[in-house]
């Protein structure tokens, strides 16, 4: 049986992984074997997610300590698995989403994504979502989209000038 001191430093193992992520997924994973588990955390390191099963009442104490998490603490019960991610808010979703698809488990319960929460019935709508470089991507592109258009009809335009002027040069010479 752990003693007080080894409960606080779980709880801080646990408070530093959440202040890390900007992301958190709750999981039920009852009924899951040891090889299911091995094989959920091998699909989450594809996506570079940390994925931890520790007690509830331990999790509920860091997320207390760091506050922001009310929305979660009724998720907190039974046998829960947590997936910690940093910036790709939807590789668990995805990768959830897959593994449920193939394996019926384990049950999405919420997460809360930089301070949103999202319910068991948002798992198809986070798998959805971009990751924050294909976001940036598009957002560069929006931008840039109309500098480029810009800069190739001032170049069209000069040279349609360049060669009306060489076109009026030449017949002035003649």
């Amino acid at each position: 049986m752990p003693t007080l001191s080894d409960k606080k430093a779980i709880v801080e193992k646990i408070t530093d992984e959440l202040e890390r992520s900007d992301a958190v997924y709750i999981t039920n994973y009852k009924g899951m074997s040891v090889g299911d588990m091995a094989d959920l955390r091998t699909e989450f390191r594809k996506g570079n997610v940390r994925y931890k099963v520790y007690k509830n009442t331990m999790v509920k104490r860091a997320m207390e300590a760091i506050g922001g998490y009310d929305e979660l603490y009724p998720y907190l019960n039974e046998q829960n698995g947590f997936a910690f991610v940093e910036e790709e808010f939807a590789a668990p979703a995805k990768a959830l989403k897959q593994y449920i698809k193939d394996h019926e488990k384990p049950e999405f319960k919420a997460a809360l994504i930089d301070g949103d929460f999202y319910g068991e019935e948002q798992l198809d709508t986070l798998a959805a979502m971009k990751s924050k470089n294909e976001v940036i991507g598009d957002i560069v592109g929006l931008l840039l989209s109309p500098v480029s258009n810009i800069v190739s009809g001032l170049q069209a335009q000069g040279e349609t000038i360049a060669g009306a002027v060489k076109t009026i040069a030449e017949k002035g010479e003649k």
